[in-house]
């Protein structure tokens, strides 16, 4: 899977300069936006608009969300460069929810860089990351792939709904690590991870379904085994953020100890409050709750977390999650290449260490 990423993020990165280009003019705003009503400044959208953004896009990330959707186009039979344009479209609203998250969060580092309002201040960054859940409508308003109308309405009421409930997420995600009590059961932050991370997921399947035109049943099976991906990568991505500040992991680009000083309610720390003894789950939380965290800090709510078996216990949860996502692929029937290239995907989540 690594290899198709590689071989894909290019061609992504070209599509989305065309769909938002690193140099905005009037000729490129009236031909996307339409005309101005007085007279659009090209200058302040580009400062405040194209430059944080492909300040964003151009520290890395995997594009995965994107690849996975071509991939999907492939197995459903269809020339995935023909559908570039519509791979644009999970990749922005990702980055788009990066950017807001960060804010939110009061985040200080991103793909090892300072954060995005860190920079640019945090007006244009929630500007820049609220027009990145706008934006990908325009692709399908310009409609490169000539959709009939019904796949468009389709693929219009697939995204609203996808991103309501993504905000039902971060809405959940953002109460617990603003509460000092760690109240949230395992099922809860499943759930979590469904909504806010697992949404971008779904919207990737039944966005590439609903535009080749597949059965309800196809885009269900497809939906769930994003789903099941994408929460077992967030899952991921919380263990490499601890093995990352243990010195266990790759350059994973974020502050060290991340999680803890943003007092993040992980399985990891709802699994170690159950299986730790009273003093320890209380320090845990302890610390978690505190406005600011020394290093040592940091260290020693990592440590309970590895004495609970909250790593391993969330590693297994996550690979459980993959078994699942790869039931849902047997389900599709695709072709053995296709299918070996998604079972591998599911791997790659849990198993990456960058």
């Amino acid at each position: 899977m690594r290899e198709t990423l590689a071989e894909w993020q290019p061609a992504i990165d070209d599509a989305i300069a065309d769909f938002l280009p690193r140099d905005v003019d009037t000729d490129y705003l009236e031909s996307f936006f339409g005309e101005s009503t007085y007279e659009y400044d090209p200058t302040g959208i580009q400062r405040a608009l194209s430059d944080p953004i492909w300040d964003l896009l151009d520290r890395g990330g995997k594009r995965w969300r994107a690849v996975l959707f071509l991939v999907f186009i492939d197995a459903f039979g269809e020339d995935p460069a023909a559908y570039l344009p519509y791979a644009c479209i999970p990749e922005i609203l990702h980055n788009g929810t990066i950017i807001v998250d960060d804010v939110e969060d009061e985040a200080s580092m991103r793909r090892g860089e300072p954060a995005l309002h860190h920079i640019y201040g945090e007006d244009v960054a929630l500007n820049a990351g609220n027009a990145m859940y706008f934006l990908p409508l325009k692709i399908l308003t310009h409609d490169p792939g000539n959709l009939p109308a019904e796949r468009r309405l389709a693929a219009y009421e697939m995204l609203m709904d996808e991103l309501n409930r993504t905000h039902l997420g971060q809405g959940m995600d953002i109460c617990w690590h603003n509460e000092r009590e760690v109240r949230v059961s395992p099922e809860e932050y499943l759930e979590m991870c469904a909504c806010k991370t697992g949404c971008l997921g779904r919207i990737v399947a039944r966005l590439a379904a609903i535009i080749t035109d597949q059965p309800a049943e196809v885009e269900r099976h497809a939906a769930a085994y994003a789903e099941l991906t994408a929460v077992a990568f967030q899952i991921g991505d919380d263990i490499l953020d601890v093995e990352h500040s243990l010195g266990r992991a790759g350059d994973f680009g974020k502050e060290f100890g991340n999680d803890v000083r943003e007092g993040k309610k992980t399985l990891m720390v709802i699994h170690a409050i159950e299986e730790s003894d009273a003093a320890e789950a209380d320090r845990l939380q302890e610390i978690l709750g505190a406005e600011t965290n020394t290093d040592e800090e940091v260290l020693e709510a990592l440590s309970i977390l590895e004495n609970a078996g909250s790593v391993e216990y969330a590693r297994e949860r996550a690979l459980g999650l993959a078994e699942q996502a790869r039931a849902h692929v047997d389900a599709l029937d695709f072709e053995p290449e296709i299918a070996e290239q998604l079972t591998e995907f599911t791997e790659f989540v849990v198993e990456r260490d960058v």
